[in-house]
C-alpha cells in the first residue's frame, strides 16, 4: 500500500477499531489470475492479538485456491470521497480523501463446527440491530443443512497490518473548515462521515 509518513494509521486500536466498524472487505487471491470477492470478514480477539474470519460459496472461482497456508489480501474500506479544490482559499490540486486498512493473512480451513459457530457470530452482529432479529438458531434446520454444505469457511491470520488515512493533513485550518463544510452539506452518508473523521484527525471543531 502507497502510504506517505503522514498519512501512516498502524496504532493497534485504530486497526482493530477500524476493522470491527467496516466488516465488508475485498478478499483478494492469486489463482490462475488476481481474483476477488467482496464479503463480510470480522475479527476474533482484540486489538493486540486477533485473526479473522469468513466463507466464501463454494461455487465461487475463489474456491479452489482456499487451503491451508494460501496467502489472502483483505481490503478494508473506510469513508472516502472527492475533494475539489475549488474549495480552497487558493489555487491548488483536488484529490480524494479516504481511509483504508490492509491486511495479509494466511488461510487456515474451518472445521464443520468451526464454520456453524463462525456464521452464529456473524449472525449475531448484524441481526441483533434489526427490529425483530432472526438469528441463527431461528433458521430451520433442514435449510442450514441444505445450505452448510455450501459454502467453506476459513480462518485468516494476519501476518502483514498497514493503514492509512488521507485526511487532509498538514492543510491550513481555513481550507479545512472549508473542505468539511462542503463534505457536510453532502446528499452521501458517506461523505458526511468523512467531513467527521476530517475534523477529528485534525482535531477541529
Amino acid at each position: 500500500m502507497y502510504r506517505p509518513p503522514k498519512y501512516r494509521k498502524d496504532d493497534k486500536e485504530f486497526i482493530f477499531s477500524f476493522i470491527e466498524e467496516n466488516p465488508f472487505a475485498s478478499f483478494i487471491l492469486k489463482g490462475e489470475r488476481l481474483l476477488a470477492t467482496h464479503i463480510p470478514v470480522l475479527a476474533e480477539g482484540n486489538a493486540e492479538d486477533f485473526r479473522l474470519y469468513s466463507h466464501i460459496a463454494n461455487h465461487n472461482e475463489q474456491k479452489a485456491f482456499i487451503e491451508d497456508g494460501a496467502e489472502a489480501l483483505l481490503i478494508f474500506h473506510g469513508p472516502h470521497a472527492y475533494v475539489s479544490s475549488s474549495w480552497y482559499k487558493e489555487k491548488d490540486i483536488s484529490t480524494w480523501d479516504y481511509t483504508a486498512v490492509h491486511v495479509n493473512a494466511r488461510i487456515r480451513m474451518q472445521t464443520a463446527e468451526e464454520l456453524e459457530a463462525s456464521l452464529e457470530r456473524m449472525v449475531e452482529r448484524f441481526e441483533k440491530k434489526q427490529e425483530s432479529p432472526l438469528y441463527y438458531k431461528d433458521i430451520p434446520e433442514l435449510m442450514l443443512k441444505e445450505h452448510l454444505p455450501l459454502i467453506t469457511g476459513f480462518w485468516l491470520e494476519p501476518f502483514k497490518i498497514e493503514g492509512v488515512a488521507k485526511l487532509h493533513q498538514a492543510y491550513a485550518k481555513h481550507d479545512i473548515a472549508a473542505v468539511t463544510k462542503k463534505l457536510d452539506k453532502s446528499d452521501s452518508s458517506m461523505e458526511r462521515e468523512l467531513s467527521a473523521a476530517i475534523r477529528k484527525e485534525n482535531k477541529t471543531d
